[in-house]
């Protein structure tokens, strides 16, 4: 049994709410909150249009708008327009009626993490959250319509229209990939021949584990289109003699998982279910299981984070979930899962932190 320390989550600080704000900075933050969209837009705007690209160039000397604007590149209406607010958000400054790029500016323009969530808002979410209200009233995603017609984003994801498709994959695969090298030792710690992969997506982890062994054989359930996905990079690899996929409706609970499983990884999954079907999925997952078999359960939880960037991030991606992908489920704190397993009959076993960039394992046996 994990101890009590186990489940400690590292200690965020109090930035999200800073004690001595006096009323008129909590004002001023109102109103970043009012003109949020307005902000994100503009600055999207300097960064793909290369506003910001043309003030890095330029380093500390800056630019004037006229210098800006005598590379034809843009109209004088539109610099003052987007620098203003760049300015007032700290992307850029004024220097001597010269425009000079600011630290979050460069981090705009250079930071990956940065870049892949304005495109993850803007090309899959902005539209839909303009219908949050509905979709939280309803528990339903009802913002996917502007992406396409499907119950779920699940469904959809490999008919999404671009860029929101690039975009999506650019988000979920940047924050799972680099955690994957460094837990392929915790997935087999206890030597497993048989691992269940339940919510395979396109099989990035289960290729992954079976070039880790040559004697592993991997179980894939998802949707039929995402297991297409999945094979297609498992035989890109060689490896699909060693995988058997599973078409499954993970919504279905009288949809049987497979038996006879020394593990049962899920990584980044459950965060995409609410907790009935969360809990329906771990009953069905720890009847899976062997006899000695366990449950690794890899996410990201806001409060297990050691920045609160980190948390800020994970927190702020939960409406997506409400308004495009599923309209009941969001990104969970770790004490949520401890629960349902305890309710399906799992029992926490160790929990590591600080895996890639912010995720955590959990790792579960029968209780």
């Amino acid at each position: 049994m994990a101890t009590p320390s186990a489940m400690t989550a590292p200690m965020l600080n109090k930035a999200f709410s800073p004690a001595k704000q006096s009323a008129f900075e909590a004002r001023f933050e109102a109103q970043k909150i009012a003109f949020g969209p307005v902000v994100f837009q503009c600055v999207r705007y300097a960064w793909k249009r290369g506003i910001l690209e043309a003030l890095a160039e330029a380093r500390d000397v800056g630019l004037s708008v006229d210098e800006l604007a005598a590379t034809g590149k843009w109209t004088p209406y539109a610099l003052k327009l987007v620098l203003e607010t760049c300015l007032s958000t700290g992307v850029v400054r004024l220097s001597e009626g010269r425009y000079v790029l600011d630290k979050a500016g460069y981090c705009v323009l250079s930071d990956r993490i940065t870049q892949i969530n304005l495109n993850f808002v803007h090309d899959v979410c902005y539209q839909g959250l303009f219908d949050l209200d509905k979709s939280l009233d309803e528990q339903r995603p009802i913002g996917l319509k502007a992406l396409g017609n499907w119950p779920t984003i699940y469904e959809g994801l490999a008919m999404l229209p671009e860029p929101a498709r690039s975009s999506w994959f650019a988000f979920d695969h940047h924050y799972s990939d680099t955690s994957f090298p460094s837990i392929l030792p915790d997935v087999f710690a206890t030597a497993p021949k048989r691992i269940m992969d339940i919510g395979a997506n396109t099989g990035k982890f289960s290729r992954a584990a079976l070039e880790h062994d040559a004697h592993v054989e991997l179980h894939l359930l998802d949707l039929p289109k995402q297991l297409g996905l999945a094979k297609a990079t498992l035989e890109e690899a060689g490896l699909a003699q060693r995988a058997h996929l599973h078409p499954v409706d993970m919504l279905n609970p009288d949809a049987p998982f497979p038996e006879g499983m020394d593990l049962v990884w899920m990584s980044q999954f459950l965060s995409c279910f609410g907790e009935e079907a969360i809990a329906s999925i771990l009953k069905r997952a720890a009847a899976a299981l062997a006899p000695n078999g366990q449950v690794l359960i890899m996410d990201t939880f806001w409060d297990r984070q050691r920045y609160d960037i980190a948390a800020f991030c994970l927190i702020n991606t939960s409406p997506y979930f409400t308004a495009m992908a599923s309209g009941n489920s969001k990104v969970y704190e770790s004490g949520d899962y401890v629960r349902l397993c305890a309710a399906a009959g799992l029992r926490l076993v160790t929990v590591r932190d600080d895996i890639g960039y912010c995720h955590s394992l959990l790792r579960f046996a029968k209780a």
